[in-house]
């Protein structure tokens, strides 16, 4: 008889939680492998395809071209991105105080509710390639032009989603609070902002993303040069000089920041929900 038979313990049990422990393991190291392994993969066809029809780098340049282009003209890319990085965050900033600031209001009284939220669909139905235009001529400053642009298309998704997070709270909970003399405010503090919490975060990984693409629209239509040229002025210049590789570098540029930002709001997310929101909290198989 075995040790742990003797002591009562039964065996098959941990056998399982090894298999099981095996089993999750083996699917966390898929999940973060097989992506990348896709993507060698493509970026490998990618390079074949350039060199065995000979496509020359003005039509189509291969992969290890754009990354030596990226290397070689960091100095003036770099500062590109940190212009456009420099209107994404700011927007962004400002579409989260007023979206949730406007959201606030809307929880505390429907006819505000009622009568504001019409103009913020319009604000998001509305083209912001239509209206970038009229913003630059109306507004001296090019940098405020291009944030109103790009916050115009972050803002309602942060507004929309606090919204509905502030007014689906448990309505049993909230008599509850209620009914012990809770004030409106404690109720908004207690209540409705921590059930408002998940659906602003995902309004925000939603708006991070759309405050880039509103910069780059705003910068296509802008196309300021100089010292404050963003990455789409330099894809612009890329374009009208047939630097194609260099054109290229700069959409990797566009598309690893929106990932960035994605992946930052989504560890924030779960950072702050693991503990307690279904939609974060892992779940035992």
């Amino acid at each position: 008889m075995s040790s742990a038979e003797e002591n009562g313990r039964p065996v098959q049990p941990d056998r399982n939680n090894s298999r099981l422990e095996r089993s999750e393991h083996r699917e966390r190291l898929a999940k973060w492998l097989l992506p990348v392994v896709i993507f060698l993969v493509a970026l490998t066809g990618w390079e074949a395809l350039v060199r065995i029809n000979e496509i020359p780098p003005y039509i189509l340049p291969g992969p290890l071209l754009i990354l030596q282009t990226l290397i070689n003209d960091w100095s003036i890319l770099s500062g590109s991105l940190i212009n456009t990085l420099i209107i994404t965050l700011s927007a962004l900033a400002v579409a989260t105080l007023g979206g949730v600031g406007l959201a606030i209001l809307f929880a505390q009284s429907k006819w505000i509710e009622a009568s504001l939220f019409p103009f913020a669909v319009v604000l998001q139905v509305t083209p912001i390639i239509a209206v970038a235009p009229l913003i630059l001529i109306y507004v001296d400053s090019v940098f405020i032009a291009l944030l109103i642009c790009a916050w115009i298309v972050a803002f309602f998704p942060i507004l929309s989603n606090t919204t509905l997070g502030l007014n689906s709270a448990d309505h049993n909970l909230h008599d509850l609070f209620r009914l012990y003399g809770a004030s409106r405010w404690q109720i908004l503090r207690y209540l409705r902002l921590p059930s408002a919490l998940p659906y602003f975060l995902g309004g925000l990984k939603i708006a991070g993303g759309l405050s880039l693409i509103g910069a780059i629209v705003a910068e296509f239509t802008a196309g300021t040069a100089g010292t404050g040229s963003g990455l789409a002025f330099r894809i612009l210049e890329a374009g009208y000089r047939l630097n194609i590789p260099r054109m290229f570098a700069a959409l990797i540029l566009i598309s690893f920041t929106g990932i960035l930002i994605f992946l930052i709001f989504s560890w924030l997310s779960h950072l702050l929900l693991r503990k307690w929101h279904e939609s974060a909290v892992s779940r035992e198989h």
